[in-house]
């Protein structure tokens, strides 16, 4: 993600042989065709960074450095807090180093960088259960939906047999929206109708992947504002209703964030993690925003694991 967002090329790994060329063409889950599609979508932040390349090729350490490197980090949104952070970090660092150049302050802030994104976390898979059950929460409009529907694909492409559970039925279109996606990948989704209760849907759902032999549940939650206390509520519920059925269930309780909304999805976040609990971020519409930096800014905040970014 780093060589992307500083608009570098990854070194490639030598080619051990023939064989092992073509697993990694044919097996590798960043393939190349996979990979392009995520650069583009890194773009405009990667832009903003790139202007640092004169600052950084520098044979000296300046103040203009400094106002440089601040303001990038600003403008692609990695918040003031995590900013004063890393600028000071940077700053110590270069002084106990003994740093000269430009390009020396270059590689610490991407070794700052991916300490703050922390080790690559996957989806937490069920061991002591047959049912894994993963919750998807976000206010409206973050891209959820969407997002379920590429983690059924990438788990169905796995080899798992995957189950949706439409529990947005506070909102008309929801269900039918769910449909659709799941209609498209190949799952089935357990829905009420309309004004139904979530956590029944939810009930349904586990009894309904138990019964045909699903080894993943997804369930879709309505969007919720952190300050509606009465669906905040109702999540709650939810959740009660997994642990009941399902040992150490939700395996998974992710938050979709639109990046788009930088900061005030990070407020948002923070409400969730403290009500609920949270394992993993899916930080969605990078494509949409030159503020991509707003993934330090979570990790750094919410001190959980960023487990997907799409557009």
């Amino acid at each position: 993600m780093l060589n992307r967002i500083f608009g570098q090329k990854p070194q490639e790994e030598p080619k051990k042989d023939a064989v092992a060329a073509q697993e990694r063409a044919e097996g590798d889950s960043v393939s190349e065709q996979g990979a392009v599609p995520l650069k583009n979508s890194l773009s405009r932040t990667r832009q903003i960074f790139s202007r640092l390349g004169d600052a950084f090729r520098q044979n000296e350490i300046t103040d203009t450095l400094w106002d440089e490197l601040e303001e990038s980090l600003l403008r692609a949104d990695v918040g003031p807090g995590t900013t004063t952070w890393l600028l000071e970090r940077l700053q110590k660092r270069a002084a106990e180093e003994r740093m000269k150049s430009g390009a020396q302050v270059q590689r610490a802030l991407r070794e700052e960088l991916v300490k703050l994104l922390g080790k690559p976390s996957g989806l937490r898979i069920a061991t002591d259960s047959p049912l894994t059950v993963i919750l998807v929460i976000g206010v409206n409009g973050s891209g959820k939906t969407t997002t379920i529907a590429k983690l059924a694909y990438r788990l169905t492409r796995e080899g798992h047999s995957v189950m949706l559970a439409a529990a947005d039925t506070f909102r008309a279109a929801a269900i039918d929206q769910l449909k659709v996606w799941a209609d498209r990948v190949g799952v089935p989704v357990i829905s009420q109708n309309p004004g139904s209760d979530p956590g029944a849907v939810v009930y349904d759902a586990i009894q309904a992947a138990t019964t045909r032999g699903c080894d993943i549940l997804i369930v879709d939650t309505a969007g919720r504002l952190q300050t509606k206390y009465n669906l905040m509520e109702e999540l709650k519920k939810i959740n009660k209703v997994i642990q009941k059925f399902v040992p150490k269930g939700p395996h998974e309780l992710l938050i979709v964030m639109d990046a788009t909304t930088g900061q005030n999805a990070l407020l948002q976040a923070r409400q969730f993690a403290a009500d609920i609990g949270l394992t993993g971020v899916v930080i969605a519409k990078l494509d949409s925003t030159a503020k991509g930096g707003f993934a330090f800014a979570v990790a750094d905040d919410l001190d959980v694991p960023i487990k997907f970014i799409g557009t």
